[in-house]
């Protein structure tokens, strides 16, 4: 009978059954781990071509396949960073170190005794290597070739701070010192790195324009012609005492610090007296000579910015006794003025303190002027501008006589701008918004950092010395660096600071101030940032999700070592199982297709994660129910069949 051989043919199926599903269970907990299921087809058997039926029996069963389930497992985490997994499709590729490669879902991996990342059964893990600039090389073992981070000596800087525009900058003392705090408006300090990994520090002073003009003066008697920063100067190019335009213009293009020039011939010694916009770095050296040799006895002061006007009230006056005047009527700036001059004279002290009496309404239509005294020494009325106003013209205050003779000398006095008895200057309010910035090594030395040499000093590198940060008046945005105007939105222009470090004089660090503020809150850092850093060891290694192996070292740097290879198959059910949880690649399957994590048909890499078993352990004891089922089945026809075998001996 053929039914023995087909019911033998079920017991061996079930038995394969019943071992792949013991096969599934004992794997459970496996990392890495794919189940397997049994496939089977069923047994015919074959006849000569036209010869016998249709209607035969069939010969058993086979099994045609133990397929493999290569859908993913559950991702469980772990505290260890070289345990990957993978997130999708791939497989990890092995090198045994004979030549022999194979593929593996199970990524517990350790770091061997040469720092390479090998499997738990010795393999090592392939990945691209990196060059210095970062480009992927050839496959090759993935290792830890980096057990230390050399140190890196500052080269950039960022910095952004607002600095208060509340702050009074006529309060700072007059004299600048790094050791005073009261004599700038804000610091900082940055940490910097040499080039041996010593920490160091940088500390930038910021100090406020003050409303203030810087004068030198010099000794030129005998001088003849003299030069001013290479500019030959001579006695005919002034007039009262002023320079002409025209040599002003020629002396400012050869210093562009220069406000004004001016000269006294009428006592002894005759000197010129050089005026300094307010934005200039305080107490610059001006080189002058008379030719042959620098002139000499040179001193150097301040004159405040604001501007004043002077009214001369020496001749003025009004009354019976001049002229017959009885009532005068004029204003200023639309505030009017009465005097009834008929029966007393009008002293010019009476009109200055009638003028000073109405202040407040002439100071209300003319938001620029600051104050109006009375000089009675001197008989002068004078009217003080703000710093902020600049230069006024002389007519910002016209006295208008209404009525009445003009008992003033001459006109009402041509508006001069007087800083002194003697001296006058125009108002200057180029100090807005500017800084000195001065910058320091360990709170000690101070650094080059840009200042560009003094005119006619006949030096073309930058000097030690502070540069000047404006901020615009408007908006309280950078304006300009160190002569480099700022224009929104664009780049703004980087410092160079040199000297910072101590161990390599050669290194330089470009410093950005950009997003820098000059707003009416509190000075603040905004941002701070260097990239120097000392030296440091290998603490970890990390990877990315597209395959990165990052080293991280105690100095908080990190470098990538490498990237994972991960290795796809056309047919990755035709992989051979090798045991450890591992395939090789089949004339099925096809060769390995490599590339990163995250391309292609790749998943991702997850770190300090491990990929369990796929096995559904409820699934499969139902599958061992059935397979045991199956097997007693087939012993019953195996039992059956023994029956009617026994009866038809005993007929």
């Amino acid at each position: 009978m053929a039914g023995f051989n087909t019911a033998v043919t079920g017991l061996k199926a079930a038995t394969t059954d019943l071992d792949v599903t013991g096969n599934n269970i004992a794997n459970s907990s496996t990392v890495g781990f794919k189940a397997s299921r049994t496939e089977f087809g069923d047994i015919y058997t074959t006849a000569v071509v036209g010869a016998g039926s249709s209607n035969v029996p069939g010969s058993g069963v086979t099994v045609t396949d133990i397929a493999q389930d290569f859908s993913g497992g559950t991702v469980e985490f772990t505290n260890n960073n070289l345990d990957l997994a993978i997130n999708g499709g791939g497989f990890f590729q092995l090198d045994d170190g004979q030549g022999g490669k194979s593929y593996s879902r199970a990524g517990a991996f350790e770091l061997d005794k040469d720092g390479f990342v090998v499997s738990k059964t010795g393999e090592y893990l392939q990945g691209y290597q990196l060059d210095e600039a970062g480009n992927r090389l050839p496959i090759d073992n993935l290792a830890v070739t980096e057990r230390e981070s050399p140190p890196k000596a500052t080269e950039e800087m960022a910095l952004a701070i607002n600095i208060d525009s509340r702050a009074d900058a006529s309060q700072l003392l007059p004299a600048y010192n790094k050791d005073e705090p009261g004599s700038y408006t804000y610091s900082t300090t940055m940490e910097a790195v040499d080039s041996l990994g010593n920490s160091n520090t940088i500390k930038y002073n910021f100090v406020e324009q003050r409303p203030v003009k810087e004068v030198h003066t010099f000794d030129v008697s005998g001088a003849g012609n003299y030069t001013i920063s290479g500019v030959t100067v001579a006695d005919t190019d002034f007039t009262a005492g002023q320079i002409s335009a025209v040599k002003l213009d020629e002396l400012k293009a050869a210093d562009p610090r220069i406000f004004n020039v001016t000269t006294d011939t009428t006592a002894a010694p005759n000197t010129v007296s050089v005026i300094f916009s307010s934005d200039s770095t305080q107490y610059g050296d001006l080189i002058a000579s008379n030719g042959t040799a620098a002139l000499t006895n040179e001193v150097v002061s301040e004159i405040t910015a604001a501007e004043q006007h002077t009214f001369d009230f020496s001749a003025a006056g009004f009354g019976p006794g001049y002229a017959g005047a009885t009532t005068v009527e004029f204003e200023i700036s639309g505030v009017q003025f009465s005097f009834d001059a008929s029966t007393a004279d009008i002293t010019a002290e009476d009109v200055a303190n009638e003028i000073i009496a109405k202040r407040t309404a002439i100071i209300d239509a003319n938001p620029n002027v600051d104050s109006i005294t009375y000089d009675s020494t001197n008989n002068q009325l004078l009217v003080t501008y703000k710093p902020e106003a600049g230069d006024v013209t002389d007519d910002n205050l016209d006295l208008v006589f209404l009525s009445g003779t003009n008992a003033f000398a001459g006109t009402p006095a041509a508006v001069t701008n007087v800083i002194g008895p003697d001296a006058t200057v125009d108002g200057d309010d180029s100090f807005e918004g500017t800084y000195r910035m001065y910058a320091y090594l360990n709170q000690d030395t101070i650094l080059t950092i840009g200042k560009q040499p003094d005119p006619g000093s006949g030096l073309n590198l930058p000097e030690v010395g502070a540069i000047l940060i404006k901020y615009s008046p408007n908006d309280g945005t950078l304006a300009e660096i160190n002569g480099q105007t700022v224009t929104p939105g664009s780049v703004v222009p980087s410092i160079t600071v040199e000297g910072a470090d101590p161990a390599n004089g050669a290194t330089t660090i470009d410093l950005s101030l950009d997003n820098s503020t000059q707003f009416a809150s509190d000075s603040i850092v905004k941002q701070s940032t260097q990239d120097g850093y000392s030296k440091g060891d290998l603490v970890g290694i990390s990877f990315g999700s597209t395959g990165e192996m990052i080293a991280s070292f105690s100095n908080g740097q990190n470098q990538a070592l490498g990237i994972v290879a991960i290795a796809t198959f056309e047919n990755q059910s035709g992989l051979q199982p090798a045991g450890d949880t591992q395939w090789v690649e089949s004339l099925s399957s096809g060769q390995a297709i490599v590339n990163p994590p995250g391309t292609g048909l790749n998943g991702t890499l997850r770190s300090a994660a491990l990929e369990q078993s796929n096995v559904d352990l409820s699934e499969q004891l139902v599958k061992l129910i059935e397979a045991q089922r199956n097997f007693q089945a087939n012993s019953k026809t195996l039992e059956t069949l023994n029956t009617v075998t026994q009866a038809i001996l005993q007929i």
